[in-house]
């Protein structure tokens, strides 16, 4: 390639104002010249300039002019040195510092979060609140911020610590709705990925992002709300006042292998074409494989045509896996071939551990397969994307979705060009409106006068009818009482009638719910199929099989996970459910069983029931409190075990809060590599890697 001569086009397209095309020629001469290990001259260094990408700028190379750009560009974003931004990362930057309220869209490779961190640099506010969809990026989150803030901040992640002087608050939708009470004001809201608010993109969540966002909206003096994609934004009560920037300014560029023209849907052709790619990349691959059976395809795949790994650390991880979860679990033959698997369901400090794996240089692993939970619940990528499946579960990909997952090819200054290899038909393109109006999850928490204009006739005659059966079922002044408390977790007026209609009609399950603190688990199982029956289809497992699990999840603390596994061969329960029921109990049945408890103390009082002190201990699959939120800062259960059976810290002690267990783990950080017994090379990998998380800036 000569370099003059792309300059020249590129120059052109800068003149005619095609910024994205010249954009893209441009990343792509970058590439060239950084495979070849070439300077940049000050011709192309002026070009860098002129398109906006400051960041890439060459100053040794630079003239004074460009070299003035470089500087002046530069942030304080918390860390030792000033970082440059480039020009639309300075535009927001300049919003927000002005005091707008800023709704943002923009590409994966943008650096959103880079302007957050400017942000809290330069205006140091009291307290800020980032939402965030899921508890993985809660402890990306948290690890980013603490390396830069925690002199000046705290970094509060789980709703019981209390606040300190200066605030920086991590939180998923559900978290941020229990802690909104212990917050009188906010400096700024930030909302990640707040196209979930849309019913369209995660009807799951989406009424508990709404509910959060309208009850944090109203504590916050500033917000900033973050995605990838959306080409406009309706006018809705959510982001009122807001100002929508749409920003399609890319720092890597997307080269795109249409493989899927050669398969035609031949499924040999497809399985020889995803081992051809990984068989000549020596960079790192993440692959889409759209659904868990998909996962467990392209894994069958690798683990009969992909070769060992020669790597201690790997083959020290597979021996790690097959001691503390299960030596046939496939996850464990996988990774000695140097593939991971990234899905929403494993144990999160199972996948903390591997992101970490697979962004090691050397001798980690060079193969992530993943569901959407690698554009929801992380923020890494690779050099190679490949998109295996052209589905989100049971639907076709969206255009949208579709971006989100190419767009983790590629990284600032570490890959200029992104390979996407399309091996499934990809959506048709098409622009996306974000559309964020009222569902009817929400309406038992809507001031129906506040927002009258905004809901539908329906939906105001669904709110007076639920109010009407609710102040008959447990009286006017109960029912007014929940609602100004906001002492329900669920906002959906049907489930929160039928759980009332059961207890008022069925006093077995009102006096069953006793069993739940009996002292033997005997009778736990009758109590929890009746309450699992409230939600019909919610739990991913039979009644059955799922109030079994629980009754034997009871032992958590004292028995391994194949010891627990083994105790429920009867019921057929794999690893994989293992996880996923942990997650049901954890967060969907531990909701239910709060709204149960509220309602039936408020209708039936004269039983004296509250169960309370049950839903704490599943909430925290019945672990020592500090031990499950531990496990999300990337300490797993079982070393958090070890440290206590060697006498170091006693986490089993109910006085022992998160922040004092962690202060403590720092102290002790000799002693604990030292003297606790039976560690070996890995675990004394996970505990750096969790260290690392707590370190004090």
């Amino acid at each position: 390639m000569d370099i003059f001569e792309e300059c020249a086009a590129i120059n052109e397209l800068l003149q005619t104002d095609d910024g994205v095309e010249a954009r893209n020629r441009l990343i792509r001469l970058l590439d060239s010249l950084g495979r070849e290990n070439q300077a940049y001259n000050p011709l192309l260094n002026h070009l860098i300039r002129e398109s906006g990408l400051y960041p890439y700028l060459e100053p040794e190379t630079s003239s004074w002019q460009d070299r003035f750009v470089y500087e002046s560009f530069k942030v304080d974003i918390g860390q030792d040195e000033p970082v440059t931004l480039h020009s639309e990362q300075s535009l927001v930057l300049k919003h927000l510092l002005d005091g707008d309220d800023l709704a943002v869209s923009a590409p994966t490779s943008f650096g959103k979060s880079l302007i957050i961190d400017a942000y809290i640099a330069i205006k140091k506010p009291t307290n800020v609140l980032i939402l965030v969809p899921t508890i993985a990026l809660t402890d990306e989150t948290r690890r980013r911020l603490n390396k830069k803030f925690s002199g000046e901040y705290k970094i509060v992640t789980t709703s019981e610590v209390e606040l300190g002087e200066r605030n920086i608050l991590i939180f998923p939708q559900e978290r941020a709705i229990h802690y909104c009470d212990k917050l009188e004001q906010l400096d700024l809201l930030v909302v990640d990925e707040f196209y979930k608010a849309s019913q369209a993109f995660d009807k799951e969540r989406s009424p508990a992002l709404l509910k959060a966002m309208l009850k944090l909206g109203e504590k916050a003096a500033q917000k900033y709300y973050l995605a990838p994609n959306i080409a406009d934004l309706n006018d809705n009560p959510f982001t009122k006042g807001m100002t929508f920037l749409r920003m399609d300014f890319n720092t890597v560029f997307l080269e795109k292998h249409e493989e899927y023209k050669d398969i035609n849907k031949n499924v040999q052709k497809k399985n020889d074409a995803l081992l051809r790619i990984l068989g000549k990349q020596e960079t790192k691959s993440l692959i889409y494989a759209g659904t868990y059976s998909g996962v467990d395809s392209v894994t069958t795949l690798l683990v009969d045509n992909a070769d060992k790994e020669n790597s201690a650390l790997l083959s020290g991880f597979s021996a790690w896996l097959a001691m503390n979860y299960h030596p046939n679990w496939k996850l464990t033959n996988l990774v000695k071939r140097g593939v991971g698997i990234h899905t929403g369901q494993l144990h999160r400090s199972l996948s903390q551990i591997q992101v970490r794996l697979f962004e090691e240089e050397k001798g980690g692993l060079q193969t992530l397969v993943s569901t959407s939970s690698i554009i929801e619940g992380v923020n890494t990528s690779a050099e190679n994307v490949i998109v295996w499946s052209n589905k989100k579960g049971k639907l076709k990909l969206d255009d949208f979705t579709y971006r989100n997952i190419i767009g983790r090819g590629g990284r600032m200054f570490r890959h200029f060009v992104g390979n996407i290899y399309i091996l499934e038909e990809p959506p048709i393109p098409a622009e996306t409106q974000l559309e964020l109006m009222f569902p009817d999850e929400l309406l038992a928490d809507v001031d129906d006068e506040k927002y009258k204009q905004e809901l539908t006739k329906e939906q105001l005659a669904k709110l007076l009818h639920y109010k009407e059966e609710m102040s008959q079922l447990m009286g006017q002044e109960s029912f007014e009482r929940l609602r100004n408390e906001g002492m329900l977790i669920s906002s959906d007026t049907e489930l929160i009638a039928t759980i009332a209609f059961a207890i008022k009609k069925n006093p077995r399950l009102v006096r069953g719910l006793a069993n739940l603190y009996a002292p033997t688990n005997d009778y736990w199982v009758w109590t929890l199929c009746n309450v699992l029956k409230l939600v019909p289809g919610g739990w991913d497992a039979p009644y059955a099989k799922f109030a079994e699990f629980v009754r034997a999840l009871s032992s958590n603390w004292n028995l391994t996970i194949p010891e627990l596994l083994d105790q429920l061969s009867e019921q057929d329960v794999t690893i994989d459910e293992f996880f996923k029921m942990e997650r049901n109990a954890t967060f969907k049945l531990t909701a239910l069983l709060n709204d149960v408890n509220v309602i039936q103390k408020e209708i039936v009082p004269v039983h004296k029931i509250d169960i309370s002190p049950f839903i704490a201990k599943l909430s925290k699959a019945f672990l020592p409190s500090c031990v499950m939120e531990l496990e999300e800062y990337g300490l797993p259960r079982m070393l958090a075990k070890r440290i206590t059976a060697s006498g170091l810290i006693n986490f089993e002690d109910e006085k022992l809060d998160l922040h004092s267990a962690i202060k403590l783990l720092r102290e002790l950080k000799p002693e604990i590599f030292a003297k606790t017994e039976g560690l070996d090379d890995f675990d004394r990998y996970v505990l750096d890697y969790f260290y690392e998380g707590i370190a004090i800036q």
